[in-house]
């Protein structure tokens, strides 16, 4: 089977030729020891070398998107994944001054950012900002709010998938390609969790924009070859739990998430929601009543267990449940005991893809990583 037929026969219930793999992410350190060159790939070290290309011009700029989606592929073949990750993060804006190597100044003369590069955890942080942040109220969030309803109507997904267009294009039906669109998530800041109790009528704006511009989205992207599958959702939880309530879950979140999932199913695209921790309290909806048919980053060491969800969820289609803190902190053996684990229940459950529920970070041991793929290899 190619990749792509072997992810299709998984999320279709049905037996593929061997169990098919997706990690989330990785940090540009792992994926250079994995590759043997510089890889670009990885978080905020992405943010900082897309800064850097834009500062040098347009041509450099290319180079970097060209370079950045080669090695996405690359790393994805020398993983032996079956899903590509084209895109890692991003931060196409260009910046206005340039103060050294590390750091660049965003905005203009009366409103700016200063972001700087840490080398030691791949961040590009803001590190300093002016005017000086201010606390907000509920009248900003709703200011924002009507900035953002006018923005929507000139919204182009056009430019948005400009990545994912060249990514499916390469893969050439071969491989599946992940797609992001769909995201939806009240944010987990004091205000806006304030507002979920004070004024919820806010958080409901804020929703039906994420549903809109998903909506959006999915109907441009129903238009292209080989999309089937939407990565959508946003962080709600830790290991102790969603950030909210349940309730406040099933009054808010719940409705604009049925209105994306109908349309999803309208054009025929499964709707993965991502986000690790314990998702257990608000399952029932999220996994039950939402529509929502796919659950990308399955978090183990939040007590999300394959098995459960399978028995609990028997059509929803699974990705992950390999713990990166399990690579970056624990032994080899640790490692290979965890493979095994998810392979054994990927053998018995169908519509399950294996692989580190979230990003492989800076700082893991190699020797864990060989692990991983050595167990991988052996047992799928």
């Amino acid at each position: 089977m190619t990749s792509s037929e072997r992810i299709n026969a998984a999320f279709a219930f049905e037996k593929a030729d061997r169990i098919p793999v997706y990690h989330l992410g990785l940090s540009s350190e792992i994926a250079s020891k994995i590759l043997g060159h510089e890889a670009y790939i990885g978080g905020g070290i992405q943010r900082w070398r897309e800064a850097t290309a834009l500062w040098a011009g347009q041509e450099a700029h290319e180079e970097f998107l060209e370079r950045s989606m080669n090695d996405a592929f690359e790393i994805s073949d020398a993983m032996e994944m079956d899903i590509v990750r084209a895109e890692y993060w991003r931060l196409p804006e260009k910046p206005f001054k340039k103060i050294d190597d590390y750091t660049f100044m965003y905005g203009n003369e009366d409103h700016w950012k200063i972001r700087r590069f840490f080398p030691e955890t791949e961040l590009f942080d803001v590190m300093e900002s002016w005017p000086p942040p201010v606390e907000q109220t509920f009248d900003d969030l709703e200011r924002a709010l009507e900035k953002q309803e006018a923005a929507i109507k000139n919204y182009d997904p056009v430019k948005t998938f400009r990545a994912a267009r060249a990514a499916l294009k390469r893969a050439n039906g071969k491989k599946a390609v992940r797609v992001n669109a769909g995201h939806m998530s009240i944010p987990v800041e004091p205000l806006w969790l304030e507002a979920t109790c004070l004024a919820p009528e806010l958080v409901e704006r804020h929703l039906a924009l994420q549903t809109e511009r998903g909506i959006k989205d999915i109907q441009y992207l129903s238009t292209l070859k080989d999309v089937h599958y939407i990565f959508g959702g946003g962080d709600m939880a830790s290991e102790q739990g969603p950030m909210y309530s349940p309730d406040t879950f099933r009054k808010l979140m719940m409705p604009a998430l049925q209105r994306l999932t109908a349309v999803c199913h309208e054009v025929g695209f499964i709707l993965f929601f991502c986000c690790d921790g314990n998702l257990w309290p608000v399952a029932e909806d999220l996994f039950g009543r939402s529509g929502v048919e796919g659950y990308c980053e399955v978090d183990r060491h939040a007590g999300m267990d394959l098995g459960r969800l399978r028995r609990s969820y028997p059509k929803l289609r699974l990705i992950g449940n390999i713990g990166s803190a399990t690579l970056h902190s624990g032994t080899a053996q640790a490692v290979t005991q965890e493979v095994i684990s998810c392979m054994e229940d990927a053998k018995q459950y169908s519509g399950i893809v294996v692989g580190a529920s979230n990003y492989i970070m800076k700082g893991t041991p190699i020797e864990n990583i060989h692990a991983m793929n050595e167990a991988i290899s052996k047992y799928r």
